[in-house]
């Protein structure tokens, strides 16, 4: 019986192991994007976090003749990226991110996290 309690306990300390990775410390997907940096803030009552916009160029809408912009959320995790981003609120700049499923409170509040200023212009 004690064999059997050891196997199970083992066994639900490495599933919970494996969830807590995959969903909060795996990339799930990463990429550039390219538009104005619209701002950055430093955020948060416990956990203060780097939060910023980045407008997309606009698009045609499904309406003929209609303007379209994206806008991209992110956190930033880096002090000095951070720091450097502030300085670019309007340039046109291109942001290379990590995608992760789920965001940690210290992390940021989006699952889109800016690890790189790739270029400015």
């Amino acid at each position: 019986m004690k064999k059997f309690i050891s196997i199970a306990v083992i066994t639900l300390i490495l599933a919970l192991t494996g969830f807590v990775y995959f969903r909060y410390y795996f990339v799930f997907g990463e990429g550039v994007k390219a538009g104005e940096l619209n701002y950055l803030t430093h955020k948060g009552y416990i956990f203060k976090t780097y939060e910023g916009k980045l407008i997309q160029s606009g698009f045609q809408g499904q309406k003929a003749g209609t303007i379209q912009s994206y806008e991209f959320k992110f956190s930033v995790e880096d002090k000095a990226i951070a720091d450097s981003l502030m300085r670019l609120t309007g340039k046109q700049v291109e942001l290379h991110y990590q995608e992760y499923i789920a965001p940690l409170p210290w992390r940021g509040v989006s699952n889109m996290v800016v690890d790189k200023i790739l270029s400015v212009r």
